[in-house]
């Protein structure tokens, strides 16, 4: 028996519920009637300091906590401080990790207000080193553990989670983490991280938030000879036994929680385009490592060519890397054009991609993945060109984008090929060079080294973050200081996904993923834009993703997938874009203090 729907109580801050058992039934327990102890163990439900008095009396908490009221703002000047006295990022990470165990608003407080700090702690590039040791740090329970040794449980496990119908979900399977490979049931660590982020980027509320891992083993040796290793202990079993389990999964899932966003994230390549083309049309899911990063490059990308001085007709794009995300990008692209009046086959023409084995050729002589097909050259004549350095001769490209996960492998001679080829075109026009590897480990190459090999001329933007270079140019001139931009998913699953809540879309077309690059894109303020930036700044994130949710929602409506009432969308459009970014901002998540308000904008 379920005390009441939560969907009745839509504010969350104050009437969360957490989950008691009781002769077997589920049961929400409500913040009013919780004890004083439930009320300061419950993350959800404590805010520290700032009780009020009148919350202190209310709810017995006279003397359980000290009697100075303070501020989120204060509170978050505090944790501050104490981040920055810890030595490694790990040992911040962890600080925060205790923070959230405990003051969930004082958490998103504090990560929506340092964000540029933050972010690099809460998820990349900190998140690699601490999915590499989760087993190790491990201290409680952040999600769900689903192994396929209990594949017959699924939905009691999916209703076991304390918080009742998530609203969107961030599942893996731990097969292929950032740039990091087959972590197992460490790879959870990205899940807990992406769905921070969904939070802290676009206001969806952490209660209804849920970060799953699906366990079906690990080929990592390292893993699976760790004594402190939590998954199971075996080999990954047969892909088409992964692939039932997946079944099941999606089943339970459409079943438990019918109107949950599902995001697939971190499959390895093969996986990942299986299962976004099987689950896309039946199920409220999408890929991030495919369109999640297509999207943000392709918002990158149609700024940096306005930058770039080199006509639409005369791109031309080297991909070094043709797994998931590389394929992904790159199909993103494709439609960029097409819809600039290219026929599929032309903008397809503009592609090359590259994997360890050099050019994808149809007649290469190994066996192509079938997601490397698409893309893969047929007017090469024969000829097979093994490195990158032969590619760019080959090509002459306009723009290189690198998800290789392969640190330093855009070298010197690479890029410099790179700027010439772009230089033979004329005066004034500039390479469009994309390191998008993360963690730090994995880039392609540094913004310092990018800046100097091109003598400053890049349009630039990676996957990690970097800080700003100064090029010492001497003499008269002075010198020069260049900004980075940072092509982080941030800047659109938030919004994606909030877009796709709030639409209350039966599924996520590609027309919404389209339109939030181009939201993304048409984003930046005039600041921004005098700057030479492509993405807005990180600080802006939040108001980035209203953007983009608010274009995403239109777009649910133009393929008919939104199930909002009909006079909803007519009173809004009678308003303009005014009205419905306010119907957005009203139903976000916005922490505050002294206040019985339920954490809303």
């Amino acid at each position: 028996m379920k005390l009441a729907s939560l969907d009745q109580h839509r504010g969350y801050a104050q009437d969360h519920y957490t989950e008691v058992k009781q002769d077997h039934e589920t049961e929400y327990l409500k913040e009013s009637d919780a004890s004083a102890y439930q009320v300061l163990r419950e993350p959800l439900w404590n805010k520290g300091l700032s009780f009020t008095p009148e919350q202190r009396i209310a709810k017995n908490l006279t003397g359980l906590i000290p009697h100075a009221m303070e501020s989120l703002e204060t509170q978050c000047a505090r944790a501050m401080k104490m981040i920055q006295s810890r030595q490694t990022n790990i040992d911040k990470y962890l600080y925060l990790s205790t923070i959230k165990a405990q003051n969930v608003d004082l958490f998103y407080r504090l990560l929506m207000d340092n964000i540029r700090e933050l972010m690099p702690l809460v998820y990349t590039p900190t998140i690699g080193d601490v999915c590499l040791q989760y087993s190790t740090l491990y201290t409680r329970p952040e999600a769900l553990y689903i192994s396929i040794k209990q594949r017959k449980s699924i939905r009691t496990m999916l209703r076991n989670w304390p918080c009742p119908n998530p609203e969107i979900c961030v599942v893996t399977d731990g097969s292929r983490i950032l740039g990091l490979g087959d972590l197992g049931i460490n790879g959870v660590g990205i899940s807990i991280g992406k769905l921070a982020l969904y939070i802290a980027a676009a206001g969806i509320h952490p209660a209804k938030t849920l970060p799953i891992v699906l366990d079906t083993g690990t080929n990592n040796e390292t893993n699976l000879k760790d004594p402190f290793y939590l998954g199971l202990r075996q080999k990954r079993v047969p892909m088409e036994d992964q692939q039932a389990f997946m079944d099941e999964f999606m089943d339970a899932v459409k079943e438990v929680y019918p109107n949950m966003v599902v995001q697939f994230e971190d499959f390895d390549s093969e996986k990942a385009f299986n299962y976004l083309d099987r689950y896309r049309n039946t199920h409220r899911a999408f890929n991030d490592d495919i369109q999640g990063t297509g999207a943000v490059v392709l918002a990158g990308y149609i700024n940096a060519v306005n930058l770039s001085s080199v006509p639409l007709e005369e791109q031309r794009l080297v991909f070094m890397g043709a797994g998931s995300a590389g394929v992904g990008v790159a199909k993103q692209l494709v439609e960029y054009y097409t819809r600039r009046g290219l026929t599929e086959a032309e903008a397809r023409d503009k592609f090359f991609l590259v994997d360890t084995k050099g050019l994808v050729t149809m007649d290469r002589g190994d066996k192509l993945a079938e997601h490397k097909k698409y893309f893969a050259r047929i007017d090469n004549n024969g000829h097979q060109f093994r490195t990158l350095e032969e590619v760019i001769e080959y090509v002459k490209p306009s723009a290189l984008v690198g998800l290789a996960a392969t640190f330093g492998i855009f070298t010197e001679s690479v890029v410099r090929a790179l700027k010439a080829s772009v230089d033979a075109g004329g005066l004034g026009r500039r390479p469009i060079l994309f390191p998008l590897s993360n963690p730090f480990t994995k880039a392609e190459c540094t913004f310092e080294q990018a800046v100097q090999w091109t003598d400053g001329s890049v349009v630039f933007a990676s996957g990690s973050p970097f800080s700003s270079f100064t090029l010492k140019v001497g003499g008269d001139a002075g010198d020069i200081t260049y900004h980075p931009n940072q092509g982080n998913n941030v800047y659109v699953f938030p919004g994606l996904g909030l877009g796709a809540i709030l639409s209350k879309a039966t599924r996520v077309t590609d027309e919404m993923v389209y339109t939030s690059a181009a939201a993304l894109a048409g984003s930046l303020n005039a600041e921004e834009v005098h700057q030479g930036l492509i993405y807005p700044k990180i600080d802006r994130v939040r108001d980035a993703s209203i953007v983009v949710a608010r274009e995403v929602m239109k777009a649910a409506r133009r393929d008919g997938v939104s199930e909002l009432p009909e006079s909803l969308w007519i009173e809004w459009e009678e308003w303009g874009d005014v009205a419905l970014t306010n119907y957005i901002k009203q139903r976000v998540y916005n922490p505050t203090s002294f206040t019985d308000a339920r954490g809303r904008l």
